[in-house]
């Protein structure tokens, strides 16, 4: 039956409406903006600007799991992770404690230090040979001096998620992984949509030749395993970093898209409102793009969102393969890799921090993507 109080208002007025009217999609769009407010912030350098900086011992625990926020002692470190209880710390007095525990390597950076200030030494080696690392092992003495002259006491305290193994903050490398994570997962996805519906438009709407082009082009892309044209690009490109993986990733995954928005221009140019729209004078753009793209926004929106969990997945392969996110960055992928290795010591809090904001994003982002299509698809009744 024909709902009276909805004629006479536009498309998109129409799902405006039944978009606002559907609770989960309200809470999975806030969430979703959520997302991209802390992705803003962490590009502009309002937060998580310090990720790299040291600020616990490694493998440091989250501080609500030291029952008497007490910071973790130097057993922990060493047993890469067994949960401290307010009996372990008091029977384990006679230990160690964090104003004890040495730098690992401080007796052979003295030594260096030592033989490089040494006359006799210098005497003995003037030649024209020059050390190959003299400026990495400066550059290593000067961050280990900085890092020496943090008080131990300080540098020693747990944070609110943890430390990984280097003693950086991990809740502020999920955040700063996020950035690059979303930025990758949204902006391809956005780049393969894009150029999969419109080739899917103009193929599916004037036929002949055109068609036979875009079909030649999708039989050729999709003829390659996905994964072989994935490195065979990032191989062409010869570089790393965010855009890099976004062309990567974009331009290889638009061949989904593109069938389906073929098959609905098709299908919809037949329409009896797209015959109407010519017998008024209406351009073959504004029928292509005007009439027919709402009535099939609800397909581009699944493919996107399907796009987007896909990209993010394939950031982590490429990162893993040294494709992707360069080392001196960071991504959930990347963070995923790394706590890959930890796990097997019980070290658990870096892995927990990327999948939960993973899977949050992902799962707010279906939902997201889900009301919309239902709010646009004029075929569903609400």
């Amino acid at each position: 039956m024909i709902d009276l109080s909805e004629q006479g208002k536009g498309v998109w007025t129409l799902a405006l409406r039944r978009f606002l009217s559907d609770r989960v999609g309200l809470v999975s769009a806030a969430i979703v903006i959520f997302g991209l407010i802390l992705v803003l912030a962490s590009m502009a350098g309002v937060i998580a600007s310090q990720w790299t900086n040291e600020v616990a011992i490694g493998h440091a625990p989250p501080h609500w799991l030291l029952n008497d926020g007490s910071a973790p002692d130097s057993k922990y470190q060493a047993q890469g992770g067994a949960a401290l209880s307010k009996t372990s710390i008091a029977s384990n007095k006679d230990q160690p404690t964090p104003s004890d525990v040495l730098d690992p390597i401080e007796a052979e950076m003295r030594l260096i230090g030592a033989y490089r200030a040494s006359p006799s030494q210098q005497a003995a080696t003037s030649t024209d040979i020059k050390d190959p690392i003299a400026d990495e092992l400066n550059a290593a003495g000067k961050r280990i001096g900085q890092y020496q002259a943090i008080p131990l006491s300080e540098r020693a305290q747990s944070t609110a998620w943890g430390a990984d193994k280097w003693g950086r903050d991990v809740l502020d490398k999920t955040i700063k992984g996020a950035e690059t994570s979303i930025l990758v997962g949204l902006s391809a996805a956005l780049m393969a949509t894009l150029i999969g519906s419109l080739m899917g438009a103009y193929s599916g709407w004037y036929g002949g030749w055109v068609d036979d082009l875009c079909n030649w082009i999708y039989n050729v892309f999709n003829a390659i395993p996905g994964i072989l044209l994935i490195l065979a690009i990032a191989a062409v490109l010869d570089s790393k970093g965010v855009l890099s993986v976004v062309i990567i990733l974009g331009v290889t995954a638009w061949t989904g898209v593109y069938r389906l928005v073929r098959g609905e221009y098709l299908k919809h140019r037949e329409r009896d409102y797209v015959r109407a729209a010519f017998a008024i004078g209406a351009s073959p753009v504004r029928r292509m793009f005007v009439h027919i793209l709402p009535n099939v926004s609800h397909v581009i929106l699944v493919q996107f969102s399907l796009l987007t969990v896909s990209c993010i997945k394939a950031e982590v392969i490429l990162s893993f393969l040294g494709f992707g996110v360069p080392v001196d960055g960071v991504s959930w992928g990347t963070m995923l890799t790394e706590a890959q290795n930890d796990l097997l010591l019980g070290i658990w809090w870096q892995l927990a921090a990327a999948t939960l904001a993973m899977g949050v994003f992902v799962t707010a982002l279906s939902l997201f993507t889900d009301a919309l299509r239902d709010a646009l698809d004029p075929r569903l009744t609400h």
